[in-house]
């Protein structure tokens, strides 16, 4: 199992609602899900630049995840994404 960050600074809140319609069979073709989603934070240490809404994505492994990103029939899915506000995924590991 590999998790990732996934951090949305959100602008259009009509391509977000849109994109969380599609966003779980999207993750389901490649093993993915949603772990944990949220838009109430805590900082804890730092001065972290904070998003609207970040989420813990979970994959089988890293070419899963890989392969998520990568797949172009996920295209229009991510495009949705990145037409929602400024997006950023991470990969721990």
């Amino acid at each position: 199992m590999i998790y990732a960050i996934a951090k949305l600074a959100v602008t259009n809140p009509d391509a977000i609602a849109k994109y969380r319609e599609v966003t779980g069979a999207a993750l389901a073709k490649h093993g993915g899900k949603v772990e944990a989603g949220t838009g109430e934070f805590t900082v804890l240490d730092g001065s972290p630049n904070v998003p609207s809404i970040a989420a813990l994505l979970s994959f089988p492994d890293k070419d899963a995840a890989v392969a998520w990103a990568n797949d172009p029939e996920l295209a229009d899915v991510h495009a949705l994404r990145r037409d929602a506000g400024e997006s950023d995924i991470l990969l721990l590991g």
